[in-house]
């Protein structure tokens, strides 16, 4: 599903991949660990358009990711739930949802909120509720929400168990668990595999921008 082939990516002088290579199967939950800074959250923007990559290859589905627009990949039925969660603050939490939603050609915008809603049921109340009134942990459930709305085929998630309270990191790693069993491919990204140890099917080390290797 996802095929990322000795990358290396920079930030302005700043070398932040250097010959990252993963792959998540389709169907598969892949765990990406690293310390803050290990490049986690560059790895995942590389691969949603965000930063250039320099040399190396990103596959999804068979196409050559780095040839196609940023502003594409919701089309392509990818989702990203970033670790700030990226959500506009004088939105509501339903227009938040359907942000990515606006810019598909392919999906049905009342389906994919019903499939969100079905997921998030706890959201239903707060649709009208602008983004800006939500504590931190229900931001991040938007943000997730966001993701999965187009998220058809892979979903990103950046760190979603970060600073968030015991009870709703137990309820983000049931929601996640809940989307196993099916086509959709989850690469998952976080400082230790504590929270998704019993999610993922492989875990994927980063450090320093590149692959761990064991001594």
């Amino acid at each position: 599903m996802l095929e990322i082939k000795d990358i290396h990516v920079n930030i302005e002088s700043v070398q932040v991949l250097r010959g990252m290579t993963l792959t998540v199967e389709t169907g598969g939950m892949t765990g990406l660990v690293g310390r803050n800074g290990a490049g986690k959250t560059s790895l995942m923007r590389s691969v949603m358009g965000h930063l250039q990559v320099r040399s190396g290859s990103i596959h999804f589905n068979g196409q050559d990711l780095t040839q196609i627009p940023p502003e594409a990949r919701a089309g392509l039925g990818i989702g990203y739930m970033p670790e700030d969660r990226g959500l506009v603050p004088e939105l509501t939490v339903e227009e938040n949802i359907l942000i990515p939603l606006w810019v598909s050609k392919t999906l049905n915008i009342q389906d994919r909120l019903a499939f969100v809603y079905s997921v998030l049921p706890e959201l239903q109340p707060m649709a009208d509720r602008r983004a800006l009134l939500l504590s931190g942990g229900q931001q991040k459930l938007v943000a997730l929400a966001r993701a999965m709305a187009v998220g058809t085929k892979l979903l990103l998630l950046d760190e979603p168990f970060e600073g968030v309270a015991p009870a709703l990191s137990m309820r983000l790693s049931d929601v996640i668990a809940s989307l196993r069993g099916g086509d959709l491919s989850v690469l998952i990204s976080q400082s230790d595999l504590n929270h998704s140890s019993s999610l993922v099917n492989q875990e994927v080390v980063i450090e320093r921008g590149a692959n761990h290797v064991h001594a």
